[in-house]
């Protein structure tokens, strides 16, 4: 009485060639938005790595670095993953060479 019977539609036939183009469209706005990601995000995040891995390649003994955690000091020892740095005169503190977060220019630490 209050609910009518429902009935499924059929498809309307499509065209051989309206099927595949209409299916690309279908998938061009996802392209488009990976495409505008990978410039945004991606890329610039690559870039910022592979400068931080060449600053930390080219560490050597006497720079005077900030870490992660804001520790200022002057390297003293250089190991493979671990960089001794001496933070006052006699007080060496062993910090991964990941840690190191820049390089100052030499002075800046009195």
């Amino acid at each position: 009485m209050f609910i009518s019977s429902a009935f499924a539609q059929t498809a309307p036939a499509a065209a051989a060639g309206g099927d595949m183009s209409s299916s690309l469209m279908g998938m061009l706005p996802l392209v488009l938005m990976f495409v505008v990601l990978y410039f945004v995000m991606i890329r610039p995040q690559m870039k910022k790595q592979k400068e931080h891995r060449a600053m930390l390649d080219a560490l050597a003994k006497g720079d005077e670095v900030v870490t992660a955690g804001g520790v200022l000091g002057k390297i003293s020892k250089l190991g493979d993953s671990y960089v001794g740095l001496e933070v006052a005169s006699g007080v060496e503190v062993q910090v991964q060479r990941s840690a190191v977060v820049q390089v100052l220019p030499k002075g800046s630490i009195k």
